[in-house]
Order: C-alpha cells, then sequence, then structure tokens
C-alpha cells in the first residue's frame, strides 16, 4: 500500500526534511531483504527518511529509488541527486501531522 500525497503535503514534508542527514545508503548490493527490514524499521520509527542511492547510473538510479519506495509503501517525497526522502506514517502512533489539502 503505497502513500498518496496531495502538492500541499508534499511541499510540507519538504521543508521538514530540509535538515535531515540520510539514515540509510543504498550499496552495490542493491535492494536487498535485510535492507527492506531495516528500512521499514526506520520509517515506522520516524516517518520521513532521507535515504542515499550509491548507482551511478541516472536511470538505475531513479528504478532503484521507486522500487525502494513501492516495496516500502513509502510516497516518495524528493529525490536530489543520490538523496531519495521517504514518507510513510507510523502504523501505531503517526507522529507528523500533514495538512489536509
Amino acid at each position: 500500500m503505497s502513500v498518496v500525497l496531495t502538492a500541499a503535503q508534499n511541499r510540507f514534508l519538504r521543508g521538514q526534511a530540509h535538515g535531515l542527514k540520510a539514515l540509510m545508503q543504498v550499496g552495490g548490493k542493491g535492494i536487498t531483504p535485510a535492507l527492506l527490514a531495516e528500512l521499514d524499521q526506520i520509517l515506522e520509527r520516524h516517518e520521513l527518511v532521507k535515504v542515499k542511492v550509491g548507482a551511478e547510473d541516472r536511470e538505475a538510479r531513479d528504478a532503484m529509488i521507486a522500487d525502494l519506495a513501492a516495496q516500502a509503501g513509502a510516497a516518495l517525497v524528493q529525490r536530489i541527486g543520490h538523496t531519495a526522502t521517504l514518507y510513510r506514517p507510523a502504523r501505531d502512533k503517526p507522529g507528523i501531522v500533514l495538512p489536509r489539502a
């Protein structure tokens, strides 16, 4: 289940993510089950996370980011270079309150 964001919510989350550091890095092994499990835990804890993707080719990087977001059930908030920002609300107690419209 993927998260769908409005333009206002996307803008709000980009502002929230501005000061964040990347908490994960996807390396040469690509997207593994262990990496997805770790990402799931991080998203559950932080909801908004930056991920660095190490693929050199732009198309491969874009495909890896899209695949990562889809498999994690997260929304891609933004992508700048090698860094992608993903958002998924916590299942138990969401901490980030999104604007309505």
